[in-house]
């Protein structure tokens, strides 16, 4: 694969949704179609990520104008991983969605705006260009609004208004910052602006123009206080679509913060601070705003909320151990909490609703579902060794070795209170018995045919092994981490494939 090739993973998602408009009406097609489309794509990003790791950064200058000047793509070790995840995550979600989407949905465009999603997402990992960026964030909005309103449903058409007008306020806030640092530098491309802005005299002007940035990925990613529309509309679509939004679309934000706050601006003291007392209240108010909820999807949106923080601390330490923690969490978090809303998907299939008090006893029912639920929701918490252990082991070096107690005490009551919200559903869903009510049982698993009951658990299990991959072969993991995090420390790398050795400090 040649750095031409690294736009691979968006052309194939983009010539699927081209295919799958010819197929409007023609669900069968369309089902088949799609998940060629993500095997085809995981292929290839799996292909660009081993390229990458063996060979360096790759770079693409489309319609062969050098850096600065013309759009620049780039594969990083750390986007090209973030690729493959929204790959793997992708392929899951399209197997489910087969049986899990309803064919009202699929003919009115399920599939091919899934794509453009997937398309945007990896466009976003792959661009060079801080103004491209934007636009890819862009295709990504209105993909997802599209997808969240599908079906037009009273609390979709709620949860989306609320979704659309925070991430267009996201936007606007986003273009502003982006309009003052080409006003301070003349440039777009990531990796000049990584050497013009360290040259700008009025460090103020650049200090706002980066909480800008922060504040736009901030809203972005739901963090604190930032949040609030992130609860009040991923429990409002099917499963299938929430489980895309909940293990990629806050990560995208969370990436852009990355990436932008270690190649353009390295965080000084006050925006560092600024950083840890913003995490801290993130994980807090998201574990405590799951506390009070009894819907299971409400629980997980603001567990999303919660586990954000945790990405947002190892930013705010800003060293070699936290920023390895923060890029294994960000792994482990895209595939657990997508699996997450897949597995609500199941559950609303079995009991017909997400309530407390309206469900119980799937344990009984269904045994090797229910320990197979177990293994993601034991990710999720942290159990060693499964994968959300070793990441705060990480974060908690990092933290001790900046001193930074105020972090490590908001990690500890934040995991303790996921142990605790984790416990209580298992109890409530699984271990409870069915309570007497006149809710109807939306289906049933047992009598389902085996092919469907296939494309329902398969993708659950896929994803669970991958979690279990990730705790068990946690060395790889960190080493890709660990990688990735001296990469973001010294971008000099990133610089030199960009612009050439020449341009490089």
């Amino acid at each position: 694969m040649t750095g031409h090739n690294i736009i691979w993973p968006i052309l194939v998602h983009m010539f699927t949704a081209i295919v799958l408009l010819f197929c409007w009406r023609k669900v069968a097609a369309q089902r088949v179609a799609s998940v060629v489309g993500n095997f085809v794509s995981l292929t290839i990003s799996i292909m660009l990520l081993h390229q990458v790791w063996n060979n360096g950064i790759q770079t693409m200058q489309a319609g062969n104008w050098s850096a600065p000047f013309g759009i620049t793509f780039v594969a990083d070790v750390f986007g090209s991983t973030l690729v493959l995840l929204t790959s793997i995550a992708g392929l899951a979600v399209s197997i489910f969605s087969t049986a899990g989407i309803s064919k009202a949905r699929m003919r009115f465009g399920y599939f091919p705006i899934l794509h453009f999603l997937l398309m945007g997402l990896s466009g976003a990992f792959l661009t060079g260009d801080i103004f491209n960026l934007y636009v890819w964030f862009e295709i990504i909005i209105i993909a997802s609004f599209v997808l969240m309103t599908l079906g037009g449903r009273k609390p979709q058409i709620e949860g989306g208004i609320k979704y659309v007008t925070m991430n267009l306020l996201a936007s606007v806030i986003f273009l502003t910052a982006i309009g003052i640092l080409y006003g301070l530098t003349g440039s777009l491309n990531m990796a000049d602006l990584s050497l013009k802005v360290a040259q700008v005299q009025n460090r103020g002007l650049v200090n706002v123009t980066a909480l800008l940035f922060f504040v736009g990925f901030g809203i972005k990613s739901a963090i604190f206080p930032l949040y609030f529309w992130l609860p009040s509309s991923y429990h409002t679509p099917p499963s299938a679509i929430a489980a895309i939004f909940g293990g990629l679309l806050t990560k995208v934000g969370v990436y852009a913060m990355l990436r932008v706050f270690t190649l353009i601006f390295v965080p000084d003291e006050f925006v560092r601070t600024t950083f840890t007392i913003i995490a801290g209240a993130t994980l807090l108010t998201g574990v405590l705003g799951a506390i009070v909820k009894t819907d299971v999807r409400k629980i997980f949106s603001y567990l999303i909320v919660s586990h954000i923080g945790y990405m947002i601390a190892g930013l705010a330490m800003f060293n070699e151990a936290a920023l390895t923690g923060a890029l294994f969490y960000l792994v482990h978090d895209i595939m657990v909490k997508t699996n997450l809303f897949l597995i609500c998907g199941l559950i609303f299939k079995i009991k017909g609703s997400l309530e407390f008090k309206e469900v119980g006893g799937l344990y009984d029912e269904y045994p090797k579902l229910s320990l197979l639920m177990a293994v993601v929701l034991f990710s999720l918490v942290g159990i060693p060794p499964l994968s959300g252990f070793w990441p705060k082991i990480l974060l908690f070096q990092g933290g001790f070795s900046t001193g930074n107690y105020f972090l490590i005490i908001s990690i500890i009551i934040a995991s303790f209170f996921t142990l605790w919200i984790v416990a209580k559903i298992w109890a409530e869903i699984f271990w409870k018995t069915q309570p007497q009510t006149e809710t109807v049982q939306a289906d049933d698993l047992a009598p389902m045919k085996w092919s469907r009951k296939t494309l329902l658990v398969g993708p659950v299990l896929m994803l669970a092994i991958v979690s279990v991959y990730i705790g068990l072969g946690a060395e790889n993991i960190m080493a890709v981490s660990h990688h990735i995090a001296i990469e973001l420390l010294d971008p000099t790398a990133y610089i030199n494939a960009v612009l050439g050795p020449v341009a490089a400090p």
